[in-house]
């Protein structure tokens, strides 16, 4: 159990760094530039998100941190697992947006999506707001039924704090098939916007392959190599979401506090969250670009 926590701290700690680098480096690129990327707004709100989910468990997990705050255990329990929640929906519908972006930028002329291209910084406004509102209402039952720990019997332990009290039949009923529906269709409209991808990269390869036998030196273009890493995040998060689905059934299902597969949960849901940033960054030129600045400078100065 300590070995896991220990893990947990430092896949989270890293997971901060990495969001926090990857959002302060944009930050300082889009105030440059006098035309913004939709796809870099959109990465820039999944590394926002990612940050604050990782913060936010991070306090639920540690004992200084969550004693530090000067509120009732209660309050500190509603907020924190709100925010977790709120954030683990806004991951997954910033990822599914990200996808569809990618998939609108690659896509040909006819394509019925291609009428978007033109005003997609407009739509993403809008599909922030949207998101941000659908979050925020449909885990609105958090605040409701999240206490802190106490002796009762009927409480579900989601962490060594914060409990959640027993629903009515209905009323998770309700909540199960709000969330599992809201997951399914960004789930689903990943799976077919990669789908879409994984075809506009084989046509591309072919296309490679015959300006190759031409003598004619193929390059990866930067709508390619965004292609790739877009198609790689959405792969790695579904893995990671069902993995995630099953471990949340296995915990829900034995009602009490497990502290190992609490842990373990944790783990596995916040992997995407330390990961995808490492991703962005290594596909990213312009920071690899920087990176490789400051080493050759920290060379000259030795």
């Amino acid at each position: 159990m300590l070995l896991l926590k220990n893990v947990y701290f430092i896949q989270a700690g890293i997971g901060i760094l990495a969001n926090a680098f990857f959002l302060i480096f944009h930050s300082f690129t889009i105030q440059q530039v006098h035309r913004l990327r939709p796809t870099d707004i959109t990465t820039c709100h999944l590394a926002f998100v990612h940050l604050v989910m990782l913060l936010t468990t991070l306090d639920i997990l540690s004992e200084d941190m969550f004693q530090l705050w000067n509120f009732p255990n209660e309050l500190k329990c509603k907020l924190l697992f709100y925010l977790s929640r709120v954030t683990r929906g806004l991951s997954i519908s910033t990822t599914c947006l990200l996808s569809i972006i990618q998939v609108i930028t690659i896509s040909p002329a006819s394509f019925c999506l291609s009428r978007f291209k033109h005003k997609l910084t407009s739509y993403i406004v809008f599909a922030f707001f949207s998101f941000w509102s659908l979050n925020l209402y449909t885990n609105s039952y958090v605040i409701i039924y999240t206490v802190a720990h106490s002796n009762r019997t009927n409480l579900l332990n989601v962490s060594k704090y914060c409990s959640l009290s027993s629903m009515n039949s209905i009323i998770m009923a309700l909540v199960l098939t709000l969330g599992l529906s809201q997951s399914g269709l960004f789930v689903g409209l990943m799976l077919l916007s990669s789908m879409y991808m994984v075809v506009c990269l084989c046509s591309h390869q072919r296309k490679s392959a015959y300006l190759h036998s031409m003598s004619i030196s193929p390059r990866i273009s930067p709508i390619k190599r965004a292609t790739r890493t877009v198609l790689v995040l959405v792969s790695f998060f579904v893995i990671m979401y069902c993995l995630d689905i099953i471990i949340s059934s296995f915990s829900t299902r034995l009602w009490r506090y497990e502290p190992v597969v609490v842990d373990i949960q944790r783990l596995v849901g916040n992997v995407y969250a330390t990961v995808s940033p490492l991703v962005l960054i290594s596909s990213d030129k312009r920071i690899i670009h920087l990176m490789q600045n400051v080493i050759d400078m920290a060379t000259i100065l030795k």
